[in-house]
Formats: structure tokens, C-alpha cells, sequence
């Protein structure tokens, strides 16, 4: 069996098949994004993250177009600007988001931040659900959404969302949001998995990788994967690209997930969802 092959799916609510295991392309310049995605691609990877706020979709585009595998063996993820929260505004965005990735769709348009003051995400979601209904998008779902935002969208919506992407590490394990998509059979999506590299240096992470002889971004990484979330960390360094991949032949134990789920302080690398409301403008 190929380590591809040996990824796990997790099946979203649209009944489309996610890869649990990613490629982030957050603050990837766009000048090296092409280059980058494509050794991801060539290692192995089949799910690529990237968003119109990371000004790099064309280069994650000219990856794809360039590596020769047909399109429906990779995962594209994209996410609305801030910007267009506006209903026109946000097709508009999209039409262009498919422009740049050199795409007929794409199998996953979220709503980057729920910008709380400027309150257009449902809006923004009802001309999310015109893109999934039209096929252009396979799944739609949301990023940092808090339980409350959530529950808003649900009752003044029609679709449920596929995925809800927030922050999750260690540090952060967000049990709250978690819980709540669980409920509601959202998937969650972890990002900055690795707290931006903040929790590989705790000692009980540095303990378990030593007795495991691994990394401690492998054995974070792992502990991921074995919760259920879906991750897609972020490197520009070829190694450090194929060790987040090699993920599959080992497995925590019980106690070691134990730890390093208590690990838990409540600790965000990021904004919260609820002050967050910055639109570029």
C-alpha cells in the first residue's frame, strides 16, 4: 500500500471524502507558492488549503496544472476575504477565486472569520449556499466559528456547514467548538496544528517524541490525526515537508494521547473569532 493511499478520509456532510492529512499554504509568498505546493504534491499530499487572503491561489493553481494528476485526486480548499462578506461581493470573490486556481470548482469554499461587528456572515452564507447548490463548490463550510456563531447560521440557514476550521494545538484544544460541530456533524479543521511551533518544545511532547523516536511535530501531528481532526501544516522546507507526512505508521498511546490532550491552557497563537474584525478596508 502507498503512504497516499494510506491517508485516511473523513466523510463531510455534502458526502464528499476529505483527506485528513493536508498541505497549508499560509504566509507561503505567492512568488514561491508554485514551487512549494508542487513538492508537497510530489511527496504525496492530495489536499491543498490556501485562500484569497493569502494571495497565493495562483500559484497553487499553476502547481496543480503543472503536476500532471487528475483533478479529482486532490482536495482544494479555499476561503472568502474578509471584504466581501456582501452577498454580490462574495460570488464575485469566488468567481475569481476560480479564476486564479485555474478551476472549474473547487471541494471546499469556507468563510474565512465571522467578523461579528460587521455582521454579514449570514449573508455571506447564503451566497455560499448559491455556489454549492450550483456545483462550483462540493462542500462550503466555515473557519473560526465560535458555538454561538454557529447556532445563528444553522437557524437562519439551510445548509449546515461541511467544516468549521479553527484554531487547535495543544496549548488549544478548543473543546468547546469541537464539541459543538461533533453535535452537529461538522468536521473540524485544525489550523496552525503545531501552535506556530510554540508547543514543540514542552517537555511532554519532547518526552513522548524521545520515547517514540520521533519528531515532536510528528507526534503532535499524530495526536491530531487520532482525535478526528483534519490538519494541513505549513512548511517551505523540503524535510520538513516529508516529516509532516510520515504520520501513519506509528500510533500514541492511550496515556500519551492522555497527556498531551491535558496539556490544554486555554492558550491562543491567533485572534479570537470574536474580536476579529478587521476587513482589509
Amino acid at each position: 500500500m502507498s503512504t497516499e493511499q494510506q491517508i485516511p478520509d473523513l466523510l463531510l456532510n455534502s458526502g464528499v471524502s476529505i483527506p485528513q492529512l493536508g498541505f497549508g499554504t499560509f504566509q507561503i509568498p505567492p512568488e514561491q507558492t508554485r514551487d512549494v505546493v508542487a513538492q508537497a504534491l510530489d511527496i504525496g499530499y492530495r489536499h491543498i488549503d490556501t485562500a484569497q487572503m493569502y494571495r497565493n491561489e495562483r500559484g497553487v493553481g499553476e502547481a496543480l496544472a503543472e503536476s500532471g494528476l487528475d483533478r479529482d485526486d486532490v482536495f482544494v480548499t479555499s476561503k472568502l476575504n474578509n471584504a466581501f462578506h456582501a452577498h454580490d461581493d462574495a460570488l464575485a470573490a469566488f468567481d475569481k477565486t476560480l479564476k486564479e486556481l485555474h478551476l472549474e470548482h473547487v471541494d471546499l469554499f469556507l468563510i474565512h472569520w465571522p467578523l461579528p461587528k460587521v455582521d454579514k456572515y449570514v449573508e455571506a452564507w447564503g451566497a455560499l449556499e448559491e455556489i454549492y447548490r450550483s456545483g462550483r463548490a462540493r462542500a462550503i463550510g466555515v473557519s473560526n466559528f465560535e458555538p454561538h456563531h454557529l447556532r445563528r447560521l444553522m437557524d437562519e440557514s439551510t445548509v449546515v456547514p461541511a467544516v468549521n476550521q479553527i484554531e487547535v494545538h495543544p496549548w488549544l484544544g478548543n473543546e468547546d467548538v469541537r464539541a459543538v460541530d461533533a453535535e452537529h456533524g461538522i468536521v473540524t479543521e485544525a489550523w496552525s496544528p503545531l501552535g506556530r511551533g510554540a508547543v514543540l518544545e514542552d517537555p511532554t511532547i519532547v518526552r513522548i517524541a524521545g520515547n517514540l523516536d520521533r519528531t515532536p511535530a510528528q507526534v503532535v501531528l499524530r495526536w491530531h490525526i487520532e482525535r478526528g481532526d483534519v490538519i494541513f501544516p505549513k512548511s517551505v522546507t523540503p524535510e520538513r515537508i516529508k516529516e509532516n507526512f510520515a504520520l501513519f505508521d506509528f500510533e500514541l498511546s492511550e496515556a500519551d494521547m492522555a497527556d498531551i490532550t491535558a496539556l490544554d491552557r486555554g492558550e491562543r497563537v491567533g485572534s479570537h473569532p470574536d474580536e476579529m474584525n478587521n476587513t482589509g478596508r
